[in-house]
């Protein structure tokens, strides 16, 4: 599998990052070292967690996926492996900053950015991952109010006193001039949020973010206009890693006509993701149903092989809970599509405009 520069980091990633978040949920830790050892065998080196993984996010299961990556990491040439995984952003009555102390402690409490919460939380995550370091660690949601998850809308109503974001990029330096982590990055940050990390770290004379994880699909395009610009090679240098590149699976086609398969995530977590099973999203994804299938290929396949088809993406974020899963996710990336392809989803995007938006 080829292998590209993470932004302006020196990390060697494969364009197929594997997304764990159904470890310790949907997939037990053997289920999870078998899929593993499948993607690292066919050339993926790069692998995508979170503190508050598995998901849906609750209590009691937080830190297992990390856990579980932990426990297969410990057996392989931890160098080979580009590990990234991500500190949660503002939640106030969280059980999530609990889950960072040794032993655990059950009190809620506001879950921030500040430079203590951040050291404390990789400290949890480099135990959990049995390693000395991380490659990539990645703030999960910003600290300021944002719309996210599918939101579009600002609304200055809902904004409230948060963390700066130079205390946030201070710590982030500190955890790198300690080895403890070798890059940051940011996800579900929005253009402003990326221009002001890149200057807080200027002001500080400190390394920038060098990824953006944001949702980016055939059904949510919106990074392609004024994000694209900002985290160009030519400005801010900020490589896109996209999550959710098929809808919440959507775009598999294995819902299309209402059907919810046994174990699949939909079937399981009914009010999960919501926006993913909106009418506008089922019309959408059977009409690029049909057209994966009009030029020969599977509709997953489409959505990730048109993902890696950006300029602006560098390692596609896919998820997959089953051996059969990994294999056909895995060959999209073996797949150019054609300009006529590429033109042809166009036109169903003009036809369909982000349909997995909410105001």
């Amino acid at each position: 599998m080829k292998r590209v520069t993470l932004g302006n980091s020196d990390l060697s990633v494969s364009q197929a990052c594997y997304g764990l978040m159904t470890f310790g949920q949907q997939n037990s830790e053997a289920e999870g070292h078998a899929l593993l050892d499948y993607a690292v065998s066919r050339g993926v080196n790069f692998v995508d967690a979170a503190e508050v993984y598995p998901v849906p996010m609750r209590s009691e299961t937080a830190g297992r996926t990390e856990e579980i990556l932990g426990t297969w990491l410990k057996n392989k040439d931890r160098s080979s492996i580009v590990v990234a995984t991500k500190v949660a952003g503002y939640n106030p009555g969280s059980y999530t900053p609990g889950n960072r102390e040794e032993p655990r402690s059950l009190e809620l409490a506001d879950c921030r950015l500040d430079r203590a919460s951040i050291r404390k939380a990789c400290a949890a995550s480099l135990r959990r991952l049995q390693t000395d370091y991380i490659d990539l660690y990645q703030i999960h949601w910003p600290d300021r109010y944002v719309p996210k998850f599918g939101v579009t809308q600002y609304r200055p109503e809902k904004e409230y006193p948060s963390i700066p974001i130079e205390e946030t990029v201070a710590a982030m330096a500190e955890l790198i001039k300690e080895g403890k982590i070798r890059h940051y990055g940011l996800s579900n940050e929005t253009t402003f949020g990326v221009c002001e990390y890149v200057h807080a770290a200027r002001r500080l004379g400190v390394p920038p973010p060098v990824s953006i994880q944001n949702s980016f699909s055939l059904v949510h395009r919106s990074f392609e206009t004024e994000l694209a610009e900002a985290c160009a090679p030519s400005n801010y240098n900020i490589g896109l890693l996209p999550w959710s590149p098929m809808g919440g699976g959507m775009l598999s086609g294995k819902y299309n006509g209402g059907k919810r398969p046994e174990g699949a995530r939909f079937s399981l977590f009914e009010q999960y993701q919501e926006r993913f099973t909106t009418g506008a999203m089922a019309e959408a994804t059977q009409i690029y149903t049909d057209y994966a299938e009009s030029v020969g290929i599977s509709p997953a396949q489409l959505a990730l092989a048109w993902c890696k088809s950006r300029w602006y993406v560098t390692s596609t974020i896919f998820g997959a809970t089953n051996l059969e899963q990994l294999k056909e996710n895995l060959d999209a990336f073996e797949i150019d599509l054609s300009p006529e392809v590429l033109e042809g989803i166009d036109k169903i995007h003009l036809q369909k405009k982000d349909p997995a938006m909410l105001l």
